[in-house]
């Protein structure tokens, strides 16, 4: 495993088609949602669950999406309703993280709903530890209240993002990122 420092440092984000079989096995997994239940969370309101795509449960999911896309997109060629249909088939594991909120005297709906946030880094950053790609994705389908309830969310539920996840077939490239000095500032 690499030190964590080091691993923070260089962590970046790999594309879906970019990955490949195998996912991480059942304890990997299981190391993986552990992690990713281990986050702050102020009041112990676990505001957030998971849901895994796996296996033939990806296409599935693919279907719901690809049939509330059509049917809001009654003109849209096939070509596209397929590209709708694959959107968790590249990776071979998506890890759904949903988002609700509690009411509650001291914890704001702001909070808890970092609290999910912080849940899917730690997911990304706990399959990276691990040798895996991995990459936060949302999309349309992430906002839309049709292919929510087709994928089981309550009403009350947000899709905080998909974690995609699987073993690299190239070297993730890095990305430009922020000079400290553009972003950090002393009170």
């Amino acid at each position: 495993m690499p030190d964590a420092i080091e691993l923070l440092k260089t962590r970046r984000s790999m594309k879906p088609r970019e990955m490949t079989g195998p996912g991480p096995s059942a304890a990997e997994l299981e190391t993986i949602l552990t992690i990713g239940a281990r986050v702050p969370d102020h009041g112990k309101l676990a505001p957030w669950r998971f849901i895994v795509f796996e296996g033939e449960a990806r296409a599935r999911a693919g279907d719901v999406i690809a049939k509330v896309f059509a049917r809001k997109n009654p003109g849209a060629p096939a070509t596209d309703i397929e590209v709708e249909k694959k959107r968790l088939t590249d990776a071979p594991l998506v890890i759904g993280v949903v988002s609700f909120t509690k009411p509650h005297p001291k914890v704001p709906p702001w909070e808890q709903e970092l609290s999910a946030g912080a849940s899917a880094m730690n997911i990304v950053t706990a399959a990276t530890a691990l040798g895996y790609g991995a990459c936060w994705l949302t999309g349309w389908f992430a906002f839309d209240r049709d292919v929510l309830d087709g994928l089981g969310l309550k009403p009350d539920e947000k899709l905080a993002g998909l974690i995609h996840i699987g073993t690299p077939t190239k070297p993730s490239e890095d990305r430009p990122r922020p000079v400290l000095s553009d972003i950090v500032t002393r009170f």
